[in-house]
């Protein structure tokens, strides 16, 4: 199954699910990877957050319902998981700009989202740095944060910033192993076994074998291969990258995201750079995996 198949069996997944609670895990389990990655990719490629998708295909599916069925609004409300009728009509004039029962009238204007469909297309734009690097495990120590999935570089940066007014980063200087593969202040996204979906952890921290102090917490990140990209050291330095590697390596790559945290390398300032750390298998290894599962 290619990177557009399994793209578009976690949409299925999705579409198959709008009048039941959907699990982002799952979704994410079709197409190949965490949950946490598989909203990160949604977002990037879509321009609009994943569960902002769910909202706008059910509001769809409910003004259809509404139009050409006797069904209750009451009904449709619970049908699209809203608790209750009140917090449906909002929704509903939100979307639409008219309210549920005026919904069944044949003149009223109405929006429609339909499902969508991924489709890769090579693009050729600008070329990638990157090199493929195999690390042995090794342990990071640091502050540990709970991040919205979806607001991610909302909430992220705000938190650098405290971290920073803090003293945070000349702490964690002196607990660096000057050794490790991976070297800078890091922001290492972790979130666990395929992912909570909803938020995940992310560690300011560096590398380290030192013994932590007790309001820090340390995690270790297993033997892996990475695909090391590249990036400006400027503001959208990063962020560019991020939605590159998704958007135009990943899918012409011979290699599937691996179930290992990622890692992006703040670079001393004089390097005027940093580093983004994905962690990959090859392809035939993910199938095989996946058959056993």
């Amino acid at each position: 199954m290619d990177w557009n198949e399994r793209m578009n069996a976690a949409l299925d997944d999705i579409e198959n699910r709008l009048t039941e609670k959907i699990s982002y895990r799952e979704a994410a389990a079709r197409a190949g990877c965490s949950a946490q990655h598989f909203q990160r990719m949604f977002a990037f490629m879509t321009e609009i957050p994943l569960s902002e998708y769910i909202r706008r295909r059910r509001l769809t599916l409910a003004a259809f319902d509404l139009q050409h069925s006797a069904i209750k609004v009451v009904d449709v409300a619970l049908k699209y998981g809203y608790e209750s009728p009140e917090a449906f009509a909002r929704a509903f004039q939100n979307l639409h700009g008219t309210t549920p029962s005026k919904a069944r009238s044949e003149k009223t204007a109405l929006k429609a989202y339909p499902r969508l469909a991924f489709q890769f297309t090579l693009k050729g734009v600008a070329e990638m740095n990157y090199r493929l690097e195999r690390a042995e495990e090794f342990r990071i120590a640091g502050r540990v944060e709970t991040v919205n999935t979806e607001r991610a570089y909302e909430e992220i940066g705000p938190l650098w910033a405290k971290a920073g007014e803090e003293g945070l980063f000349g702490r964690l200087w002196k607990l660096r192993d000057e050794d490790s593969p991976v070297r800078g202040i890091l922001g290492v996204l972790a979130d666990g076994e395929w992912g909570r979906g909803e938020t995940f952890d992310y560690y300011f921290c560096v590398p380290s074998k030192k013994e932590v102090p007790a309001d820090l917490s340390a995690l270790t990140v297993p033997d892996a291969l990475w695909v090391v990209f590249d990036a400006p050291g400027t503001p959208d330095g990063l962020p560019n990258i991020w939605k590159r590697m998704y958007t135009e390596w990943l899918p012409s790559a011979p290699y599937e995201l691996a179930n290992v945290p990622a890692i992006e390398c703040y670079l001393p300032p004089e390097e005027n750079r940093n580093e983004l750390w994905i962690p990959v298998v090859p392809q035939k290894e993910r199938t095989a995996e996946a058959a056993q599962l």
